[in-house]
C-alpha cells in the first residue's frame, strides 16, 4: 500500500502559489513603468469626444418623416 504525501504536496502548492504571487507582482510592476496608451490629458482613446446625456441615432431611425406626419393630420379621427 502506497502512502499520500501530504505535507509534499502542500509544500508544492504552497510554492506554486508563491511563484504565481510573485509573477502577479512582476507583472503590476511592469504594467506600471510602461507609459499608459491614453491621449493628451489622460483621456481615454476609445471614448474620446463622447459627450454625455442621449445621443442621437446612428441609424437615423428616430427621424419621422414629415409626408407621413402631415397624411396622418388630414384624416379625421
Amino acid at each position: 500500500m502506497q502512502k499520500s504525501r501530504p505535507t509534499q504536496n502542500k509544500r508544492a502548492r504552497e510554492r506554486a502559489k508563491q511563484e504565481k504571487a510573485q509573477q502577479k507582482v512582476a507583472r503590476r510592476m511592469e504594467r506600471k513603468s510602461t507609459p499608459s496608451d491614453r491621449g493628451p490629458g489622460g483621456e481615454d482613446p476609445d471614448i474620446a469626444g463622447i459627450v454625455p446625456g442621449p445621443q442621437a441615432s446612428p441609424w437615423g431611425d428616430d427621424e419621422v418623416e414629415p409626408e407621413a406626419e402631415a397624411e396622418d393630420s388630414d384624416e379625421p379621427a
